[in-house]
């Protein structure tokens, strides 16, 4: 990735923050080198401030962090787009987005995946899928295995009941399973896109 920081006598450039689930623009900030650096490493987005003049992480008093899922360079390499998942409210009004929109979304798996990227990147002991993130790759690529085997017994049945449960059970676990390999449904989707796409 090529950003061009001198273009910028300050030697910062802009951070657009567009939530990674909903696609809503969540607010702007600006980053210079070491702030794009520590939000590559500690994956949690931090921005220069020009008002305290020191390298800011957001949620660091809030405990609203901006849970980074990709960051994209312009074609001029002098902005960038960063994907992340929030926590919490962005704006310091409280509002979801500095623009006082309101950021939801109507699919339902969208959503749940940012809730498995949340247990994931800030784990609870109450929390099943923390637990399972825990445990490493090994385990959930063997839940995955598990759930595929108990949906192929399932189907040979006639108990709808059982072949739905079991059908969202072995779903939930390849989510579980992409996101520890740092991937989403989309990342799938776009490989099944290319499959089809128009001779």
């Amino acid at each position: 990735m090529n950003i061009d920081f001198q273009k910028s006598p300050d030697g910062l450039v802009p951070a657009i923050i567009q939530d990674a689930a909903t696609l809503k623009v969540l607010m702007l900030g600006y980053m210079n080198q070491e702030a794009l650096d520590k939000t590559l490493q500690e994956k949690k987005v931090t921005f220069f401030s020009r008002s305290r003049q020191r390298l800011w992480t957001k949620g660091e008093e809030s405990g609203n962090f901006l849970l980074l899922q990709d960051v994209k360079v312009d074609c001029d390499n002098d902005t960038l787009l960063i994907k992340a998942n929030p926590v919490g409210p962005v704006c310091h009004t409280g509002a979801d987005t500095c623009w006082n929109e309101q950021n939801v979304s109507n699919d339902f798996l969208a959503k749940l995946e940012a809730v498995i990227t949340n247990r994931k990147n800030n784990p609870s002991d109450n929390s099943y899928t923390s637990r399972l993130f825990a445990k490493g790759i090994n385990k959930i690529a063997q839940k995955v295995g598990e759930e595929a085997v108990e949906i192929v017994i399932e189907a040979k049945d006639n108990n709808e009941a059982l072949f739905l449960n079991e059908g969202a059970d072995l779903l939930f676990h390849y989510l579980v399973l992409l996101s520890a390999k740092g991937y989403q449904l989309s990342d799938v989707l776009g490989v099944l896109k290319e499959r089809h796409k128009p001779e």
